[in-house]
This record gives C-alpha cells, structure tokens and sequence, in this order.
C-alpha cells in the first residue's frame, strides 16, 4: 500500500448534521494483533483490521522476518506463529518501521530478545526525528546491543542477545515502551517485573493475559505486572473496535458544529483510551456510551454527541496517559471555546510524529488565537465564535497525521481558507478521514 503525496484545501464551513458513521478500526490493537500473533503457537486470526500505512509496515517488517500472513477477507487475516525466539533474517538485511512509532519500539522489544538478530533499523523523515534512549537504554539492560554507540534515533542496527534476563521496571506514561518490556521479557530467562503507578494503555496485557503461566497482573492501587519468560503464547483470535482516537475528531465537530448529531458505531472504550471523552463530558459535552459490551478483554460500543456549549478546558497532568494523542484536537476545541484552557503535564508531546505543542501553536496563531507555553504545560485564549474570517491556514509537510486532522476540524468549523500540505499523512492511522467527511457533508479540494 503506497499512498501518492497531496495536499487538502478547504474554503467552506460544514453544515449541521444528523449522522451515524463508523470510523477506522484501532490502530494500537491491530498492530498489536499481528506482532503478538506472530510470536504465539499456531494460527491466529485478526478480523476487521485496520488497513493503514502503519498496518502494512507491520505486516511488511513480519515478512521479512519470516512469518507467514495472509488476508483471507476484507480487513480479515490468519497470522501463522512462529512461538517465541524463532523470528529469523539474514546479517545486516533492513527493516523499515514507516511512520510507526508503535510498531517500532514494539518489534524491538521482541527482537531485542530472539536470538542471532542482527537487523538495520530505520523509518520514514518523521521517525528519524523521534528519540529512541529510553527505549534502547531498557532493551540494553536485557543484554542487547545498539550501533552506533550513544545514537538514539534511527538509522541504528540492533544486535540481540542470546542470552536475555528478565528485567524490572517502573512503567512510566509510555505504554509503548511497557509494552516493549513485556514482549522483551516474555523470550527473556527469568522473570520481568513491571510496576506501573500511572495506568496506561493496557491493550498488550488484555491480547495475552489469557496466558495464566505466563503472565499475572496485580490490578491494586499500583498495578503490579509479571512476566514468566520461555512459556509459549496461545493463538489469538482477534476482533478490533473502531479506534477511539479516530473517533475523537468527529466527536469534536459534532460538539462544536451548531444543531448537529452524531452516532460513532462500534468503537473502543477501554478505559485507558477515553480520557478525552470523560474530560470533554467532565466541561459540558453531551457525550453517551451505549450499547456497551466486552470482546477480547476490550470494552467497545457506540459513541453518541450532541452539539453543546462547553466551559473552557482545564486538563491536569492525570488526564495526559489516556489522552495523548487526543491533544491537538483538543487544542482546536480550546480555541473555539471562550476563555482559558489550561494543558498541564504535556510535556512528552514535543517527541511525538512533530512537536505538537509548538506545532499546534503556529496553527492558532495564524487565526489570531494567543497562547502561551511551558516546559509541561500549554494555555490556551480561546475565542468562541469570534475568530477573523479574512485569515488563512497554511500546515506545512510535518509528516504528522493528528496534526493535519486536528487542522481540518478547524477550517470546517470557521470556514477560513486552509492549505493541509502532506495530508497523504493521514493513510497512516484514519484512511477513511475523507471518506467520512465527504459523507458529513463537507466541501475539500485535493491537490496533487
């Protein structure tokens, strides 16, 4: 899947709207699928997954290092397991992580531990930019190796080690790297222990604890994760949600659009991914969970919003781990609701796809809407209805999906003239984006 580069121009404002959509399937959960299904015993299966760039880096990386997937439907794959520690590919051979984040530091939390890998790291402009220490300074304490020496963003090469030892570690915000500690320690001697005093996503640990001699989990005031390495995985059998992330962009303009509807079908609602919901909920938005029900450990249901008017967003820093990738739209929401927001303990969002604090800024700024930032924390001036008609909105080639999405909410809500270079970003989590829109009602030019 290769997506041609373009450009999205937007001129008009949207139109009320009485709907009912499903967005794209979780990207978290099917990358996880295929990374996790891959190390398990036997064939696993992952229906209605998500077809993003991302994705097909996973499953391109995967190949190469000889697992067997094939697509047996629309959105429908078996994944053929090789169980833990079997990956192989040849002396300096490359693999190419794309824009994925996820993807990266989770393969390298498996490759960190299979033996006799000795594999090139790299990924597109975007990830090159993307500090990878914490991540190689914990795959080093299970005893592997990364050139050149005291370089933290790719390219890098990575030299396993044969003989891993479970680790312990105290889980930070990052569930990416949690989650690269579980697969590092699930083909690691010993065991690996994680003590988590913040929650993050827990989706690698809901894909396997079904494995009870493998894994156990303490869900107390602090979350206590053991790891029992060498045990083999069961199969999986896997089913996503519409990904919660996704959805919270149309949550965003069906709130702030006047006399609209909105009906999210079918989305994820573990209780690590909707921050954003209840903080929006906790400021006046009309938000309802219905149709609730549990599969493959992972609550999912039906998202329903209502246009309304919302106080302006004081967020604490609790609110940052179940909310990460949810803070430029919520930085657009700021701006269009008057008064003033407060974003506090954001600090980990320079290190994203772009630095989206100072990003997001130059965004506000061009339509006249103030801010101020800190280390950890972003103040927003909001302005309600009262932003200038006569502006314009250029986002230049960022190579950072949310970011282009969080800018297109804003141009259809105020009807300013806005230029989204390098939108092509978008394929990479929300293929659909456009799709949806268009069907919302929504007026774009695309240029090639």
């Amino acid at each position: 899947m290769s997506v041609k580069k373009f450009n999205v121009i937007l001129k008009n404002k949207i139109s009320s709207f009485d709907k009912k959509i499903h967005v794209d399937s979780d990207k978290s959960l099917s990358i996880r699928s295929f990374l996790i299904g891959s190390i398990c015993q036997n064939i696993s299966f992952a229906k209605n997954v998500l077809e993003s760039e991302d994705v097909h880096s996973t499953i391109r990386c995967l190949k190469k290092l000889g697992v067997k997937i094939v697509k047996t439907g629309q959105k429908n794959y078996s994944i053929y397991g090789k169980g833990l520690g079997s990956f192989f590919i040849k002396k300096n051979s490359k693999l190419d992580f794309g824009n994925s984040g996820t993807l990266a530091r989770l393969l390298i939390g498996i490759l960190s531990t299979t033996p006799n890998i000795d594999v090139n790291l790299n990924g597109d402009n975007s990830l090159k930019k993307r500090n990878m220490k914490k991540l190689i300074e914990l795959m080093c304490e299970f005893g592997a190796s990364f050139y050149p020496k005291n370089k933290y963003k790719f390219p890098l090469r990575l030299q396993s080690t044969e003989i891993p030892i479970g680790i312990d570690y105290e889980s930070g915000v990052s569930a990416q790297l949690k989650s690269a500690v579980i697969l590092a320690g699930l083909n690691s001697f010993g065991e690996t222990n994680i003590i988590e005093k913040k929650r993050s996503r827990n989706h690698t640990e809901n894909i396997i604890k079904n494995n009870t001699s493998v894994v156990n989990i303490n869900e107390g005031k602090i979350k206590k994760i053991k790891i029992k390495g060498k045990k083999s995985l069961h199969p999986l059998n896997m089913n996503i949600p519409g990904d919660p992330s996704a959805a919270a962009f149309f949550t965003a303009l069906a709130i702030l659009n006047p006399k609209s509807r909105l009906t999210i079908k079918n989305v994820g609602l573990n209780d690590t991914r909707i921050g954003f919901y209840k903080l929006l909920r906790n400021h006046g938005a009309f938000i309802q969970f219905k149709k609730i029900k549990k599969i493959n450990g992972e609550l999912r249901g039906d998202i329903y919003v209502k246009s309304s008017n919302i106080k302006p967003i004081n967020a604490s820093e609790n609110y940052y781990v179940n909310s990460t990738d949810e803070y430029p739209i919520l930085f657009i929401i700021a701006s269009l609701t008057k008064g003033i927001s407060r974003f506090r303990g954001i600090g980990d969002l320079v290190n994203k796809e772009s630095n989206r604090i100072s990003e997001m800024q130059n965004v506000l700024k061009q339509i006249g809407i103030k801010s101020e930032a800190s280390k950890n924390e972003l103040k927003i001036f909001g302005r309600g209805n009262h932003i200038p008609k006569n502006k314009n909105i250029i986002v230049p080639k960022l190579g950072d999906h949310r970011i282009c999405m969080s800018t297109f909410v804003l141009a259809i809500l105020t009807g300013i003239k806005t230029k989204i270079n390098n939108f092509d970003t978008v394929y990479t989590s929300s293929p659909s984006f456009l799709k949806i829109m268009r069907k919302l009602g929504v007026k774009f030019e695309i240029k090639k």
